[in-house]
């Protein structure tokens, strides 16, 4: 298949360009903002024209049939209002268009109607063939099947967040994973928990993982700071991310998104544009390794990984990295990471101390490596200095939550 998205990047997607932000102007903004393609796009042939010059890509929405898992009250149900003849008779009607990479196939289902999903996939890999199926999947703090007084439906189809992972790797024949998970409005206990789960999926049945971050607010009068989008990329980095998508752009759901409802720029533009530009500064390098485990260092007893498998240790040795941690024992998520055309190592490095990121302050990473390695470290400003100390253990310099790579060959 002639997939158009290229896969051996990482790419950078948002939610829903509206119709009021489609003017060639406003499209220009999307690219030099740093976002590569667009989900939830209407087939707008005008503005997919602009997508195109502007090396664009949208996952378009409206193709297919639409499908969103809501209460949990059409769990099971998806067979019989979207019947395979439907997806047939829109694939039949559809007109191809160089700037859609993705046709969304609906969002959060059940794992109830994940086998069903699991045929029309097949069947839309062979209509669609330059484009991927897109399909995006509730986070752990969607509700479970628990039947009583209060709740009589539920949103996973599961006991549990992990049985509904396990069954979209059984049923669902996609090469990746994708998840919203928005930080901001539920806590970073749950957060972890979510992204242990879903790579842990990934690793085991050879997926790309994919998160759905925010940019925007809950809360209406609280904007979410440059530090906020970092500390949800680079985490989800460590945890060995290939796609990274912002919700939303233009009005889609809560308060303060990239532009307003009139299509002027607000304060989350020029944050976006530097985080997607410093996620783009690693990705190139980033990409060359893939994610193979991940770990807490200096997490202690906190309440931020009591949910999660892997506990916290003081400091991580992996056979080619030793005693790795920060000086004053600081949190890190540290992914563990080997190259995907042989077998250098690397670590992605994200400096965890401080969720709301009003604190940031700069320390040393320090540990030991394998005699005479080459050892690199980059960061969002191309790379930084690996200091040899007097007793053979190196440092280099991070920032309260910075992404860190480095690598050893």
């Amino acid at each position: 298949m002639n997939r158009r998205m290229d896969r051996t990047k990482l790419n950078i997607g948002a939610y829903i360009l509206q119709p009021y932000a489609r003017s060639e102007e406003h499209i220009k903004d999307v690219k030099e903002s740093g976002t590569d393609f667009i989900v939830c796009m209407e087939n707008d042939r005008a503005a997919l024209d602009l997508f195109e010059k502007y090396n664009l890509g949208a996952v378009v929405t409206g193709v297919l049939p639409a499908w969103w898992g809501g209460d949990g009250d059409k769990a099971g149900q998806l067979s019989e209002i979207n019947p395979i003849e439907k997806y047939k008779e829109a694939s039949d009607n559809f007109i191809d268009h160089p700037a859609i990479w993705g046709i969304d196939m609906g969002d959060e289902p059940s794992a109830l109607d994940f086998p069903y999903y699991g045929k029309v996939i097949n069947k839309c890999n062979k209509w669609f063939p330059c484009q991927f199926p897109y399909l995006n999947l509730y986070p752990n703090y969607a509700s479970v099947a628990v039947n009583n007084d209060v709740q009589t439906v539920n949103q996973l189809g599961t006991k549990t967040y992990k049985e509904h992972i396990e069954e979209y790797c059984k049923n669902v024949p996609l090469d990746y994973l994708c998840y919203d998970f928005y930080v901001y409005s539920c806590n970073v206990t749950k957060y972890y928990e979510n992204l242990e789960i879903v790579t842990d999926a990934c690793r085991k049945t050879g997926r790309s993982m994919w998160i759905v971050l925010q940019v925007n607010s809950v809360k209406e009068g609280v904007y979410l700071s440059e530090n906020n989008l970092r500390f949800q990329a680079f985490s989800s980095m460590a945890f060995g991310a290939e796609n990274i998508i912002w919700a939303c752009y233009t009005a889609g759901w809560w308060y303060h998104n990239v532009l307003d409802t009139e299509g002027n720029k607000t304060e989350q533009y020029e944050k976006l544009k530097k985080v997607n530009f410093e996620i783009k500064a690693l990705a190139d390098e980033y990409m060359r390794y893939r994610n193979v485990d991940t770990h807490f260092i200096g997490f202690g007893e906190s309440e931020d990984i009591k949910l999660c498998e892997k506990k916290s240790m003081d400091s991580l040795s992996t056979g080619s990295f030793f005693d790795f941690k920060a000086e004053n024992g600081e949190k890190l998520v540290v992914g563990q990471m080997v190259g995907r055309n042989n077998n250098n190592q690397a670590l992605m490095v994200f400096a965890a101390d401080d969720l709301e990121g009003t604190n940031s302050k700069s320390y040393y990473l320090t540990f030991k490596a394998l005699e005479d390695a080459n050892i690199m470290a980059y960061c969002i400003d191309g790379t930084l200095p690996v200091l040899r100390q007097n007793d053979g253990s190196y440092k280099v310099k991070i920032t309260t939550n910075e992404g860190l790579l480095i690598t050893l060959k």
